[in-house]
């Protein structure tokens, strides 16, 4: 049978083909025969197209694990300031990058460090205001649950003197009675976030309401190609993406019916506490999938916030703040509701849960859907788990918890400063901080992902830094795991999470033909970040991205 495609002359690592194999067929977007050179070769017509790998390295495509795409094409057409340190360099980067976006539009930095004017003080408006006063300037913190204003934005968005914005959220106060610039979560992050083109709609807490221009809508189409594009240049093949919504749904849904998502997405609906378990059924509305492309049948949930703005829910104190633990996002009985309803409904639940505290809530919540549902295979998830009780490691795998975490997350790696995250997490949590190779001796399944636009979306560079990441003192223990372990959490564990084992993660006849080729070594990774790239991304069998030339 003739192939649409062929790949000769590669290597194949033994965890993802049978040794020997140094080539594949692929027909009709699946893997119709791997093999040696000699026998592949068989299956070359007059319309084949033959790919010479010339040595280089054959992987399934990569499995992004934790992902935001709408957010992260908005973010491609802002300034990235994650390396950028010290007063005069933010100053010089902020100038420079406005100089090209002429006009009274409001100006975004993403990606920016808690310290980047140096650990004794966090940003605030005065600062941005000796940057820009006159425009309205708002920068991102890497983590996207804090912003700092000027004072221009933080006037045009009405909160200069102070709002109520929730639960959970917080709008700074100074001493001068006035907003400090400091806005503390989603909620808060909105009300400055509403003075850009597009209104908030790629925010995690956008529900697509309202009415949409077409020209909006075309806006935020182009918007997620271009991140899809980003993610097929860095080799991955599926993207899960950890915020949805009706909108989001039917985006995605044109983008994959008119032929141009280059890469497949799992989107799931995005709900919070006052929404209740009634607010499951809010998923029927997302419409039909599109088969191979775009899937559903997800919830996400946020359990709490991030350490550095002490919104990360802990099972004990804070350092230094007596009696002060933070508050979950989501009340422990609503939460059990909602986790009760989604798995009846057999959906599966992604948390997002930072604090040990909040890892052990919503290992409370899926418990809780277990006894009163039964046991099934329901795979939930726990998004990131930046800390973890010693006691609640043990109850995952019985539960049949999927671990889905960011190797380029801890604080020390990634280009990442140790401070303010280190300290305010407090030293006696640092043993089973980022516990990846705790939680892989214990059986439970690891995903990896990024958490793009929060952290670099690369595969290559989070592989880097898991291999090259060291403990915060000498008396902890060493939470890396190997090369092969990290391929196969960025691979078969994230088919394992998105309920496709049966399809990807491996390279096997009949799977779907998604596939990467290595520049270079992904052994080198455990010396340096240049290592290796990616050199030709396939997804159903079409190729997605082609850096060979």
């Amino acid at each position: 049978m003739p192939a649409d495609l062929i790949i000769l002359n590669a290597q194949v690592r033994p965890i993802f083909a049978p040794a020997g194999t140094t080539a594949v067929a692929v027909s009709e977007g699946l893997l119709l025969e791997l093999g040696s050179d000699e026998a592949i070769r068989r299956h070359a017509g007059p319309e084949t197209r033959v790919v010479d790998a010339k040595g280089r390295e054959l992987m399934p495509g990569f499995i992004e694990s934790h992902v935001h795409l709408f957010m992260g094409g908005a973010t491609l057409a802002m300034l990235n300031l994650g390396s950028v340190f010290g007063f005069e360099a933010t100053r010089a980067a902020i100038l420079d990058f406005t100089a090209t976006k002429p006009g009274d539009e409001i100006v975004y930095g993403y990606a920016v460090n808690y310290v980047i004017f140096g650990e004794d003080r966090r940003p605030d408006r005065h600062l941005l205001d000796a940057i820009i006063a006159d425009r309205p300037l708002c920068l991102l913190a890497t983590d996207l649950h804090c912003a700092w204003a000027n004072t221009r934005a933080l006037e045009l968005a009405g909160i200069l003197n102070g709002a109520d914005v929730g639960p959970g959220a917080e709008i700074v106060m100074g001493d001068d009675g006035l907003a400090n610039g400091e806005l503390r979560e989603f909620a808060a992050i909105r009300r400055v976030r509403m003075l850009s083109r597009l209104k908030d709609r790629d925010g995690l807490g956008y529900e697509g309401r309202g009415i949409v221009s077409d020209e909006d809508r075309s806006h935020d189409k182009a918007l997620i190609r271009m991140a899809a594009d980003y993610c097929a240049r860095h080799g991955i093949t599926t993207a899960v993406n950890m915020d949805g919504n009706t909108y989001q749904a039917g985006l995605m849904r044109d983008l994959a019916l008119a032929g141009d998502m280059p890469v497949r997405v799992s989107l799931p609906l995005r709900l919070e506490e006052r929404h209740g378990p009634e607010g499951i059924a809010l998923i029927d509305d997302f419409g039909p999938e599109v088969p191979g492309r775009l899937h559903f049948g997800r919830i996400k949930l946020f359990m709490d916030g991030v350490y550095d703005t002490w919104t990360a829910l802990t099972a004990t104190d804070y350092p230094d703040r007596t009696g002060f633990r933070s508050e979950p996002l989501i009340e422990p009985s609503i939460f059990n509701a909602m986790c009760i309803e989604a798995d009846r409904r057999g959906h599966q639940i992604a948390t997002h849960a930072v604090g040990d505290g909040a890892v052990r809530a919503t290992i409370d919540g899926y418990e809780a859907a277990r006894n009163a549902n039964g046991r099934r295979d329901s795979r939930h998830r726990i998004e990131h788990i930046d800390t973890i009780a010693h006691e609640d490691l043990e109850r995952l795998a019985p539960l049949g918890i999927v671990a889905s975490m960011q190797p380029v997350h801890p604080p020390g790696s990634a280009g990442l400063p140790l401070e303010p995250t280190t300290t305010i997490m407090g030293r006696h949590r640092w043993s089973t901080a980022f516990p990846w190779r705790m939680i892989r001796e214990r059986g439970v399944p690891l995903a990896f992902g990024t958490d793009w636009p929060v952290s670099p979306i690369s595969p290559i560079y989070a592989i880097h830094s898991a291999l090259t990441r060291q403990p915060w003192a000498a008396d902890m223990p060493d939470q890396r795991i190997s090369l092969d372990e990290c391929l196969l959490a960025y691979t078969a564990g994230g088919a394992y999470a998105d309920f496709a084992e049966d399809r990807r993660g491996r390279l096997e006849p009949g799977f779907d033909a998604d596939l990467v080729l290595i520049e270079g070594s992904l052994d080198g990774l455990a010396e340096t970040e240049d290592a290796a790239r990616v050199a030709l991304t396939v997804c159903g069998g079409s190729i997605s991205f082609d850096g060979t030339l």
